[in-house]
């Protein structure tokens, strides 16, 4: 198996998490201070419980164990991603639309890096975003980081 460890654990993961009727929203796999930890974020209309995260982190730990694709000890957790969840896929881009974003490319669109509004919709792969009531295209491949804002 190569790749980068999340797509791979993605990979592994995914179908199960499906096969839950959940979706797999991301994977991080970082090391902090001595311990490496591997996160998988699930969501699901109206938000998940404990009883998916401990589903998820049973059968899926279970699949990790026997395919063990990190040669190390590591943490495993299973999370909601949180209200303010990161946009990831295409479809992400039309299920959120009407909702604030906050988004950051790699290179600057439109003259600038960091963009804050009202979510579209994904048009011939660009994000669309209204900021400032001006509608920016944005490259989905300039995509660096993309979530949504919690308002009150």
């Amino acid at each position: 198996m190569g790749g980068r460890v999340e797509d791979r654990i993605a990979a592994l993961a995914e179908p199960i998490i499906e096969e839950l009727k959940l979706e797999l929203v991301d994977v991080e796999y970082r090391k902090e201070g001595s311990r490496w930890y591997l996160r998988l974020f699930i969501d699901k209309e109206g938000g998940v419980d404990v009883e998916d995260c401990r589903e998820v982190s049973e059968r899926v730990g279970q699949v990790l164990d026997e395919a063990d694709p990190i040669p190390h000890s590591y943490y495993l957790e299973v999370s909601s991603p949180g209200v303010e969840r990161p946009l990831k896929k295409k479809e992400d881009y039309l299920r959120f639309r009407g909702r604030t974003i906050k988004l950051k490319t790699y290179s600057p669109v439109a003259g600038r890096r960091n963009f804050r509004g009202l979510l579209q919709g994904i048009e011939a792969d660009k994000v669309i975003i209204e900021v400032e009531k001006e509608q920016i295209a944005i490259p989905l491949e300039q995509v660096a980081k993309a979530h949504l804002v919690l308002e009150f």
